[in-house]
């Protein structure tokens, strides 16, 4: 509940936020779709340390978001999911080439990686990719057409394939597609497939990044869910940066840089990890290890040889996600 609240409260922001008259004390942030709870601390943490800021919130799928800040959104700084994301704003003119230069760590100060959220008792055993295409399972996770969060989980899927059937290109296709086939709804964003599981009782599994499946659990209590690791994940890094263009316009860019930073800061890496997420500060990191299980994590280089062949060879059009996505 409290989740489908903070949507709503973030969507009636944005709408004030619309209609207020821009400052250099002022910063919209444009962030992924499950990034509400975290951004709700960090806003909150950053204007203590800085009075007299306003932080404004959007919170969709950053494919979405990017496509609107393109078409006009006055979002100072991206909070993404998704390289590509960022990169088809450097496209537009609204993002340096360079942005992955100007933050530690490729401009990505926390990642995570999809996971599985069971009902309590896990009635259908589900433990790893391969029980989520058995007959007698329902998946839930939104459309990789619009989410980043789901592009993650179609990528981490194939890469499971890939492994499981030695590159079999042929096996691979088929294993996707079956994955598909048992999602009953595709949600356009990750919070709304949140929902479909969570407060609609659809589906045996919800696939989402691991600091939403550690929330919802920690919301919701081990006697409704559980989590499950799967035996390899893939690294799902969130990337940040300035959308140059618009903070120029608004005269923010230095409140833009020192938001970012404060992602990497001591309080900032804290407040991820309490949020779910896995974070770069050795210190933080080693406080929290506990909460996070061991897990084999493959990248999008290693496997799939980049974004950039990503998105010429699976996301293009007529590329290989719309091959095994059909018309659904």
């Amino acid at each position: 509940m409290k989740r489908l609240l903070l949507g709503i409260a973030a969507f009636a922001g944005l709408v004030l936020a619309s209609s207020q008259a821009w400052s250099a004390d002022k910063l919209l942030n444009a962030s992924y779709d499950v990034g509400r709870e975290l951004f709700v601390d960090i806003n909150k943490a950053f204007i203590a340390k800085h009075p007299g800021v306003t932080i404004d919130q959007s919170h969709a799928g950053t494919s979405a978001q990017a496509r609107a800040i393109a078409e006009g959104l006055g979002a100072d700084v991206v909070t993404f999911n998704q390289v590509t994301d960022v990169d088809f704003l450097v496209k537009k003119g609204l993002v340096s080439a360079d942005w992955q230069k100007d933050f530690p760590d490729n401009a990505s100060p926390f990642y995570s990686l999809p996971s599985f959220l069971v009902r309590a008792g896990n009635p259908k055993h589900i433990k790893d990719w391969n029980d989520l295409v058995r007959d007698d399972v329902q998946v839930i996770f939104p459309n990789p057409k619009t989410s980043g969060n789901a592009r993650y989980t179609y990528l981490a899927a194939t890469a499971y394939a890939k492994e499981a059937f030695k590159g079999d290109d042929a096996k691979v296709k088929e294993f996707i597609t079956k994955l598909f086939n048992n999602v009953p709804i595709f949600d356009t964003g990750g919070r709304a497939a949140t929902t479909t599981f969570v407060q609609r009782e659809i589906g045996d599994v919800l696939i989402t990044f691991e600091s939403e499946t550690r929330g919802i659990r920690k919301e919701y209590g081990d006697d409704k869910f559980e989590q499950v690791t799967p035996s390899v994940s893939l690294l799902a890094e969130f990337p940040v940066a300035v959308v140059d263009k618009v903070a120029d316009e608004h005269g923010s860019r230095d409140l833009a840089k020192s938001y970012l930073d404060f992602l990497y800061t001591a309080d900032g890496q804290e407040i991820a990890a309490d949020n779910g997420l896995r974070v770069r500060d050795a210190t933080v990191a080693a406080k929290h290890k506990a909460d996070f299980p061991d897990v084999r994590l493959l990248t999008v280089e290693d496997v799939f040889g980049g974004w950039d062949k990503v998105q010429k060879e699976h996301f293009a059009a007529g590329g290989l996600l719309d091959q095994a996505y059909g018309s659904r």
